[in-house]
């Protein structure tokens, strides 16, 4: 029997129309949850990604600050513009879409964002929150992995659950917070060392790929009945296709779909659950702001 195909952008639909109906109540009081997305030159996926980001802050009722600089801003000039936006009030998030042009230190950037603006989650105070287990914000991928599990109904205590990837953006994230007790796996962290990958990963009740290679899951590596979360998205040249390539994730989606119980596919999996935990993060911000 084929696994059950998780609709992530059904899902995502519902964080969003959730947020919106606080943003409006929000509102009442006067404040309006405000992102501002800052992109530095114009990388297409990058293009395609704030598209998308925009769109939801709309949907949500959101003010949005976002910005588009040439690829020839220096990297004082993208430090000067984060500080100002650290200091309106009126702005509640800030996010810098990565990758930046080569000129341009990443982690100086990150670490230049206030961590209560902090919406991707990845400043170290927030990454360390993470750790201890304080609040803070929870970076969107693996969060949004967290919103999937829990609508499915995916029982998460007790089970051994493995990551492939250790990026700081999705791995080690989702591999700490399945360790927490509210959710109670047992968590294995693979990587490009891992020796006997298909060893480790036939004994995963719940299996997260995040890669970014095409078919590295392959269906004699998945324990029959497990839940697979395919966080990959590979672009593969395709001249059939208007854009000119087709998406894949990381996971061999036709073949592990017969040996799974649940499967994410790509598109239309976790990729709209990322931009749903943002405007989530986002609303968390503005509510903050109260207090």
């Amino acid at each position: 029997m084929s696994a059950v195909v998780i609709d992530g952008k059904a899902i995502a639909e519902e964080v969003k129309s959730d947020v919106a109906s606080k943003v409006a109540s929000l509102k009442e009081k006067g404040i309006t949850p405000c992102l501002a997305v800052i992109l530095v030159g114009e990388n297409p996926a990058s293009v395609s990604y704030v598209t998308g980001k925009r769109k939801a802050l709309e949907e949500a009722g959101m003010a949005d600050r976002s910005m588009v600089l040439p690829e020839s801003t220096t990297e004082d000039e993208l430090l000067s513009t984060i500080d100002k936006l650290n200091k309106d009030p009126t702005v509640h998030g800030i996010l810098v879409q990565l990758p930046l042009p080569k000129h341009i230190d990443e982690e100086k950037v990150t670490m230049a964002i206030l961590p209560s603006k902090d919406v991707d989650g990845f400043h170290p105070v927030n990454m360390g929150n993470l750790v201890i287990g304080r609040k803070g914000f929870i970076p969107c991928t693996p969060n949004g992995i967290l919103v999937l599990l829990k609508k499915m109904n995916v029982v998460t205590d007790g089970a051994r659950a493995v990551v492939i990837g250790r990026s700081n953006i999705v791995g080690k994230p989702i591999a700490i917070l399945l360790s927490r007790k509210e959710y109670n796996c047992t968590v294995t962290l693979c990587h490009t060392g891992t020796k006997n990958l298909k060893e480790i990963t036939t004994q995963a009740d719940i299996l997260i790929a995040a890669v970014g290679r095409p078919n590295t899951v392959t269906a004699d590596m998945v324990k029959k009945g497990a839940c697979v979360i395919d966080v990959g998205v590979n672009r593969i040249p395709d001249s059939t296709k208007k854009s000119g390539f087709h998406l894949c994730g990381d996971v061999d989606f036709e073949n592990v779909k017969e040996v799974a119980s649940f499967i994410t596919p790509v598109p239309k999996g976790v990729g709209p659950m990322t931009i749903a935990m943002l405007i989530y993060n986002t609303l968390e911000a503005a509510e903050n702001s109260l207090s």
